[in-house]
């Protein structure tokens, strides 16, 4: 790789940055309002919050860490991610945030937790989730790895240094703005997303109209038969039908449960403008979904998974990839797009997990100990100790990852919304306050899921180097959901038991 086209590279990411910061001032309110940090004081259009949205839930892991395992695992694994997650979260989405907005808009909440505790009006449900939201933090540890893995090839750097100087930006100008920064943000960001969506996608295109031996099938066949099955029994996430649809089908409806996601509904003002936010939003995730297809891509180009004389990490397969398809300046334009696909994610989860941490577990902690602060304070000093966690796991990835930092993810963010979902869901679809429904509920559901991942629990772990942490979230959601019907339905029967007893 040539210093001009690192030099260039260089060049256009400073710009990229100075624009952020420009944004950022534009938006900036000085403020100690910790509400107002986390859901904003404007009115934004329906466009504007459905592209922050859409941003927000696709991200770096979309854009550069799932085509990985696609390149691995082949069509399965494209089914999975591809297919099967996005129409179950487009059906959440829709479903969930009306009812979650209704709540949220009348008790004005700022995050799950917040919501969660006001819901079930729990001091306890709220501390809960505060402390869970820590989870979370593996989530900013994936989109850090995936973006220090592209900036670092294209300008041949060190990965610390490159790591350390993006964690260090983005936390910086997020401490400055907050909500109404991320909306301006992650608009910016997703209409970057949608120009490189379509580049990707069509780098690739013309293997589309191949037929016989050129086709996508038989050249996929050609390097393993199992890339083209519908389930690969050789891989340790897609080996079969529970692992593709069902898995990922009840993961793609919790996914939803999580802060940056529906809190984003609160940002729109006028309940006019939710339909719209909803439309836009789904049409840009299809085209965002789409890109994990670039995975076949990808496989195709490197057959034995080498690239200049060196084998592929897994979460290195999608940088390889546009620096050796695309030209210099498209190429530039690519990674650019790469960039903001993390960014867009990364903002929102740095501005809800300090703030949950902060409103939800630190200050009822504090009232409790009859102690006087001040919550902004706490959210920057919180704010800056993510940073350095993130630092430090994400550094610890990029050296000794476990085929990929997607499953160290997945195992901290699907732990949070298998707790998340059962307190969320009866609480928009019932009007039940027994506390025990998502107090038992959560409890189960975090106890099973991480006995399942790391006491190896049920034949998918068993022996295991690489574990699928959608098995554990699907069945902690399983036995969860059961535990919350089951008290939700003892209660009406109690009331029927004791009528009847006095007559």
């Amino acid at each position: 790789m040539s210093n001009s086209y690192q030099i260039t590279t260089l060049t256009v990411l400073l710009g990229f940055v100075s624009i952020l910061f420009y944004l950022v001032f534009k938006s900036r309110v000085s403020t100690n309002s910790l509400e107002v940090y986390a859901v904003g004081n404007k009115s934004f259009s329906s466009i504007s919050v459905a592209l922050s949205l859409a941003a927000s839930i696709t991200s770096a892991a979309t854009f550069i860490i799932n085509p990985g395992f696609i390149a691995l695992y082949g069509l399965s694994a494209f089914i999975a991610f591809g297919v099967v997650m996005p129409l179950a979260i487009y059906g959440a989405l829709i479903i969930f945030i009306k009812r979650f907005r209704k709540y949220g808009m009348d008790v004005k909440s700022i995050s799950i937790a917040d919501w969660v505790g006001k819901r079930y009006d729990s001091r306890f449900l709220k501390i809960l989730f505060g402390f869970l939201s820590m989870l979370l933090i593996t989530f900013i540890v994936l989109i850090c790895v995936g973006m220090t893995k592209v900036v670092s090839k294209a300008l041949n750097a060190n990965e610390l240094s490159i790591l350390i100087i993006i964690v260090a930006v983005v936390f910086t100008y997020m401490m400055i703005g907050g909500a109404n920064t991320m909306v301006y943000t992650n608009s910016v960001q997703a209409i970057l997303m949608i120009v490189v969506a379509v580049l990707l996608l069509g780098s690739g295109a013309y293997l589309l109209f191949k037929t016989g031996d050129d086709g996508i099938i038989n050249r996929l066949n050609e390097i393993d038969p199992a890339l083209t099955q519908t389930f690969n029994k050789q891989s340790p996430l897609f080996r079969d039908f529970f692992e593709v649809v069902v898995c990922n089908t009840i993961v793609g409806i919790a996914i939803v449960c999580q802060p940056h996601i529906l809190t984003k509904s609160l940002l729109i003002k006028k309940d006019s403008q939710v339909n719209k936010f909803l439309l836009y939003t789904v049409l840009v995730l299809l085209l965002f979904f789409s890109v994990v297809f670039v995975g076949i891509y990808a496989r195709i180009s490197f057959p034995d998974l080498m690239y200049n004389g060196a084998k592929l990490n897994m979460d290195d397969i999608v940088s390889a990839y546009v620096l050796n398809r695309f030209p210099v300046y498209v190429g530039i334009v690519v990674i650019l797009g790469l960039l903001a696909a993390g960014l867009s994610t990364l903002e929102g989860l740095i501005q809800s997990i300090p703030t949950t941490i902060t409103n939800d577990f630190v200050m009822p902690l504090t009232k409790m100990a009859n102690l006087n602060t001040a919550p902004m304070k706490i959210n920057k000093v919180l704010t800056v100790i993510v940073g350095i966690i993130a630092i430090l796991l994400s550094y610890d990835q990029l050296v000794n990852p476990s085929l990929s930092v997607g499953i160290f993810a997945q195992n901290g963010v699907y732990a949070f919304f298998s707790a998340a979902f059962v307190p969320v869901f009866f609480g928009i679809f019932t009007k039940t306050q027994n506390k025990w429904i998502p107090i038992a509920a959560s409890l189960v559901a975090i106890t099973t899921h991480f006995s399942v991942y790391y006491l190896e629990l049920t034949p998918y772990m068993e022996g295991m180097a690489v574990k699928n942490p959608a098995i554990a979230s699907a069945l902690a959601l399983i036995l969860s959901t059961v535990m919350g019907l089951a008290i939700y339905a003892i209660k009406p029967m109690n009331k029927k038991v004791q009528k009847y007893a006095n007559a």
